[in-house]
Parts: structure tokens; sequence; C-alpha cells
């Protein structure tokens, strides 16, 4: 197969492969052992983001705010931000009815908070701005488009998941489920509103629900 064989989806997959054999591999070797805003503000924004911003740059012609759908609307805004909210109170309900949530000092939340957002960005911008988008672009199947970008969106996670040792038993399943679900639900979401906003945002709550709970 040539270069001119190779679809945009396969170029897109071939990309994603690149970026999850980078991530296994620092997971595997790092695990916890470094701060959590290392593995978040620094690692995976250099591991998911650059990459995604070279292929932009390098096979597409539009601009990388355009190639992800990231726009400012503040409608967009509010019903992320609602949505989030209610996500937040949902996670804390279903990962802290088994365990007391001792809520940290004001400066410890703002902080996992900004982290949770940072985490969110990385993620969102590969798994739903990259890939989902580029997946529904070609085969314009919402239904195909979102179990596979949640599939992959799963597997993302499996280096994280399974690295991370305040994660573990029944804990891990839930986890492991509702990551899937959240996918389904957010990615459904951006196919409808075309802005990355809202899956941002949601997704920052979720994290941020995990943080104040593991």
């Amino acid at each position: 197969m040539t270069k001119k064989d190779v679809s945009p989806t396969q170029r897109m997959l071939n990309a994603w492969a690149i970026v999850v054999i980078i991530w296994s591999v620092y997971r595997a070797f790092v695990k916890t052992d470094l701060p959590l805003w290392f593995d978040e503000l620094i690692a995976k924004p250099l591991v998911f983001i650059l990459p995604v911003a070279y292929y932009i740059s390098r096979y597409e012609t539009r601009g990388f705010f355009k190639g992800l759908d990231l726009k400012r609307s503040l409608p967009d805004f509010i019903l992320g931000l609602s949505l989030g909210i209610a996500v937040l109170g949902m996670s804390l309900f279903t990962f802290g009815t088994s365990k007391a949530i001792n809520l940290p000092s004001m400066s410890v939340i703002g902080g996992l908070f900004f982290i949770a957002l940072a985490t969110s960005m990385s993620e969102e911008i590969l798994s739903r701005g990259f890939v989902l988008k580029r997946l529904y672009e070609e085969s314009k199947n919402i239904i195909g488009a979102i179990f596979f970008a949640s599939f992959l969106f799963f597997v993302l996670h499996i280096p994280i998941l399974f690295t991370n040792k305040d994660i573990f038993g029944i804990t891990l399943i839930q986890v492991m489920a509702t990551d899937l679900l959240m996918s389904f639900g957010i990615s459904l979401i951006y196919l409808q509103r075309k802005n990355l906003i809202i899956p941002i945002l949601i997704h920052t709550f979720y994290t941020f629900a995990l943080y104040l709970v593991m």
C-alpha cells in the first residue's frame, strides 16, 4: 500500500496508536512514582496534544482550533458547566458511598480542579476532537463512530487504570464501566453540538470527582 492509498482515518488511527504506545511505555515505567501534576500538566499534554497539533499542521489545511471544534460559545459553555456539575454530583454519589469523603482545603481543591481541567483537555483533544471528529467525518455514521471512539477512549485509559495503586477491586470495575458510559454520552453531545468545550467541561467535573474520592 502506498501513501496515496492510506485513508485519512487510517492515518489518524496510526497517529493515535503511536500516542497510546508512547503513553503505555511511560506509564509502565513511571507508574505513580511522579507527582500527579507532572503527569497531567506536562507528560500528558506532550504525549497527547503535540502529535495532534503536528498531524493537523502536516496533513490538514484547517487550523488547530477548527480542526478540533474548539469554539467560544456562551450557550455551549453554560450547557457544559451545567452537565458537568450534574456529573460531579452523580460521580460523588456513585464512588463516595463506600468511603467517607474528607474534603481537603480550598487551595488543594482549586489545585485538583485545575489539574482535572488540564487532564480533560488533553484527553478530549485526542479522543473527541481528533479521533471521533475524523471517524464521523469519513463514515457519517454516528453510532459506529461513537462506539469505535469510545472503545479507543477505553483503551487509552487502560495504562492509567492498571498502574494506579488507588484504584482496584470493585472500584476499578466501577471506574471502567463509568468511563465507557460517560464516553458514549459525551461523544453524542459533541457530535450534536460540534463544540469540544462541552466534553472538556463534563470530563473535568468527572475527573475532579475521582480526585476527591480516590
